[in-house]
């Protein structure tokens, strides 16, 4: 369990207290919605790549040259 750090700016006292279960509840969720998003984004980004491969492979398969694809998908 980690200590929370408080510091009061105005005296300059510094204080630690273990979390609280509310506290530790809150950063286990925001840690598993960061993860969610996280494969979120990994899974779009490997969907977006594979379409890219499948557009290419169909270009080539039309008769496209490597640098006719190239112009055409970047």
């Amino acid at each position: 369990m980690a200590d929370v750090l408080i510091v009061d700016c105005v005296t300059g006292e510094v204080t630690t207290r273990p979390q609280t279960a509310e506290e530790i509840a809150a950063q286990e969720a925001a840690a598993q919605a960061a993860q969610a998003e996280a494969d979120a984004r990994a899974k779009a980004e490997a969907d977006a790549q594979a379409a890219k491969s499948s557009a290419v492979s169909k270009l080539a398969k039309l008769g496209l040259t490597d640098e006719e694809i190239a112009a055409l998908v970047g």
